[in-house]
């Protein structure tokens, strides 16, 4: 395979809501780009409807049978839908061995915070309730919304999350971020001005400080008991320094994390897969990691034949 980095940011940029885009416009780009008729890697669809909400269910071939994973996709928080990211979605049920339930979050500016945060809860709430291992995976804008899901859990709930897994995660949209004050940086695919603006859309200027909107203000009294988070993203983004400031808030308060950097990738190289093979490496990774990381027993895989296998899990610490 052959990399054209040139036509992987093209499309990447769709993802982000640019200063001067229309938001019909910009919602129409992502669904012409990302939404595929046929899944890869065999994984099987579902639509069905969980706590209210319209959810994609993505069952590759052979998955942990008590192992699910909620994704919060990203968008701008006012783009992207369960169709556009399901190809991806996809990818990373294939690579992990795990079902993904991707629901249809709703959108602002029509729907502001916390409509998106209560339609995932909702979720959240049923799946519970079925006894399973629950994984939490999100990208970009999404990153805030689950961080919010798991800030809003206690005790029972919040110990059946295993780990959150967040690509490029955007954590801090206060007039006091770091990334809208530096004027030199750089990025091939996002903007300071683009997440500041997403931000006030998304919710009120004085609530951009709140934890469940900005994940970087968290306090400890908040992560107690808090879930391993693996944090995925390219060494060119923008937010860099921020997701490094999120980690040492991680590290102070004895919160397990593991930062994978893949060099010289930009903003959520990941859904740019046929044009980039580090895409395809990144993904790869992940899988192995959420593989051997997730039980410390054997654990029990289904396949679409109802044959199943078993596999030693390794606990890995940070």
């Amino acid at each position: 395979m052959v990399n054209d980095r040139r036509a992987a940011i093209k499309k990447l940029k769709k993802l982000v809501f640019a200063p001067k885009a229309e938001i019909e416009t910009f919602r129409q780009k992502i669904e012409d780009e990302f939404t595929e008729v046929f899944l890869p890697n065999r994984v099987e669809l579902e639509e069905k409807m969980i706590g209210g909400i319209p959810c994609a269910i993505l069952s590759p071939t052979i998955y942990a049978s008590e192992r699910v994973m909620i994704y919060i996709h990203g968008g701008s928080f006012i783009g992207g839908s369960r169709a556009s990211w399901r190809s991806f979605c996809a990818s990373l049920a294939n690579a992990t061995s795990t079902k993904i339930v991707l629901p249809e979050i709703r959108l602002a500016p029509k729907f502001p915070y916390p409509a998106a945060l209560d339609d995932i809860k909702n979720v959240f709430k049923i799946l519970y309730a079925e006894e399973t291992d629950i994984l939490i995976g999100a990208d970009g804008s999404g990153a805030s919304i689950a961080m919010g899901l798991v800030l809003s859990l206690k005790d029972k709930p919040r110990q059946r999350i295993k780990e959150i897994v967040l690509f490029s995660p955007w954590l801090d949209f206060s007039d006091d971020a770091p990334i809208f004050k530096e004027k030199k940086l750089k990025d091939e695919v996002i903007t300071a001005d683009a997440i500041r603006r997403t931000g006030n859309m998304y919710t009120y200027s004085s609530n951009l400080t709140n934890p469940l909107v900005s994940p970087i203000y968290m306090q400890p009294s908040m992560m107690e008991d808090f879930p391993e988070i693996y944090i995925q993203m390219g060494e060119k983004e923008i937010i860099m320094s921020e997701v490094e400031r999120f980690c040492n808030l991680l590290r102070q308060n004895n919160v397990k994390y593991t930062l994978d950097v893949e060099p010289g990738m930009m903003h959520m190289f990941q859904m740019a897969d046929e044009y980039l093979n580090e895409a395809h490496l990144a993904i790869e990774r992940i899988g192995k990691h959420i593989r051997l990381h997730n039980r410390d027993d054997e654990e029990v895989f289904s396949n679409n034949e109802n044959s199943t296998m078993q596999k030693n899990q390794n606990k890995q610490g940070n």
